[in-house]
């Protein structure tokens, strides 16, 4: 059951992936995308990475999307605004792809994938698994990091604030 799970939301990414490229409406491609993104997040619920599929589901489909979305919809693509493309152009970038795939297949060629099962611990993804791994091996950088967001906010705080002295 769960190889043929894994192969239809292998199916799925593909094809929803590729019709993000193909498609002339630039709002259908971010839906494509988000379906997409909610193929990659079943792998990552089969893989058993559970904390990791609910944050890919909130971050890139709930709020970038949704950013991408009203960009799209904010912008003006019509056929006059829109630069053309010569033939030479389109001809440099087909030649362009096909040799980054080429070198993309020769790269991967030669990389061993280990395709036996991972860990045997069922609980490995699992959020109580990895809270406990942060708050014991990591908790000196999770608490460095905290520390660096906490002056990233100040930072933008008194950067956006309004100057109201009059001097």
């Amino acid at each position: 059951m769960t190889l043929y799970l894994f192969y239809f939301l292998s199916f799925l990414a593909i094809i929803s992936a590729l019709m993000v490229v193909v498609s002339k409406n630039p709002v259908n491609s971010v839906l494509f995308l988000i379906i997409t993104f909610f193929a990659i997040a079943g792998h990552y619920v089969l893989l058993n990475a559970q904390f990791l599929a609910a944050v890919h589901i909130i971050v890139y489909a709930g709020a970038i999307m949704v950013l991408f979305l009203y960009v799209i919809m904010m912008m003006n693509f019509s056929k006059e605004s829109e630069p053309s493309k010569t033939k030479l152009s389109q001809i440099v970038a087909t030649v362009a792809g096909g040799i980054f795939l080429i070198t993309l297949i020769g790269a991967l060629h030669f990389y061993d994938v280990d395709m036996s099962p991972g860990h045997s611990d069922p609980g490995a993804g699992l959020v109580g698994a990895l809270g406990k791994v942060l708050f014991s091996k990591f908790l000196l950088p999770f608490e460095i990091s905290s520390l660096l967001f906490l002056a990233a906010m100040t930072g933008v705080v008194l950067l956006g604030k309004k100057n109201n002295d009059n001097s």
